[in-house]
């Protein structure tokens, strides 16, 4: 059996974080395991307003010794990290066990926001995970954090921020644009591996549920790596996955809804 790990925020409303992760790997055939860095709530009293609860650094190595000391793991990814330690404890366990095949999801901001979470926490996972990591998924604006440049807005930004990146020592960027770049009328992402471009695309799906997107990406890249996959061959199924898990989005409540990570069952081959 592949055995894959997250490390991660667990989303209350069970669309995003490690429960987008965990349904992920399970589509993927693979046995996923998930170490919790904090708790994501959801207030329907407050317009849904967020809260945010870490868990202690002693909670989180004892989840961490479990999976890769008492169990052992074929690939990795991060998402919501939320504090110093847990970026420390996670490079520390990625170089003692020597992951090779690790996925660094650089969560910068919430869905619907436009300002970094914790700026310095942010670059210490650029200066501390982003080397360790054999694919990078950030998103626009987190592409930008990452380069150190305005959010990228057209293909030839998205090149330049990926170089940029690169240049921190991913070896693979993989920056999603979506729907969300200038007069583009596709789903268009950007794979670099350091040497070449690939254009990533798909039709656009027109639906506001895509609570979780990111974390499903990510996670699929991670489970198609540990199933043995070359990082392009795992970024380029993970958009087929994507894709049809947001045909199948679906509304939660009259604020948010998920993506569907089965609704790649009506048609994935």
């Amino acid at each position: 059996m592949i055995k894959v790990a997250t490390i991660a925020g667990s989303d209350a409303s069970g669309g995003a974080g490690l429960e987008a992760d965990l349904k992920t790997f399970q589509e993927y055939g693979v046995y996923g395991m998930a170490a919790v860095t904090l708790i994501a709530t959801m207030d329907g009293d407050r317009d849904w307003a967020h809260q945010v609860f870490p868990l202690s650094e002693e909670v989180l190595r004892a989840q961490l010794h479990t999976i890769f000391d008492g169990i052992g793991l074929d690939a990795l990814k991060t998402g919501m990290l939320g504090s110093t330690y847990a970026v420390d404890m996670a490079a520390d366990m990625i170089r003692t066990h020597a992951i090779d095949r690790y996925v660094l999801d650089p969560v910068m901001v919430c869905k619907g926001a436009g300002e970094a979470l914790h700026p310095e926490l942010n670059e210490r996972v650029a200066s501390v995970l982003l080397p360790l990591s054999i694919v990078v998924t950030p998103n626009l604006f987190e592409a930008g954090q990452l380069a150190g440049m305005d959010t990228p807005a057209t293909i030839d930004e998205m090149k330049e921020a990926a170089r940029r990146i690169h240049a921190r020592g991913a070896r693979n960027v993989f920056i999603k644009g979506g729907s969300r770049l200038e007069g583009q009328a596709s789903a268009l992402d950007i794979f670099f591996d350091g040497k070449d471009f690939n254009q990533v695309e798909s039709a656009l799906i027109d639906t506001r549920w895509t609570h979780g997107a990111g974390c499903t990406v990510a996670a699929a890249i991670t489970a198609g790596l540990g199933l043995g996959l070359e990082p392009y061959e795992a970024v380029s199924r993970a958009k087929k996955f994507i894709t049809y898990s947001l045909r199948s989005g679906f509304a939660l409540n009259r604020w948010v809804g998920p993506g569907n990570p089965a609704g790649w069952r009506k048609g994935f081959n």
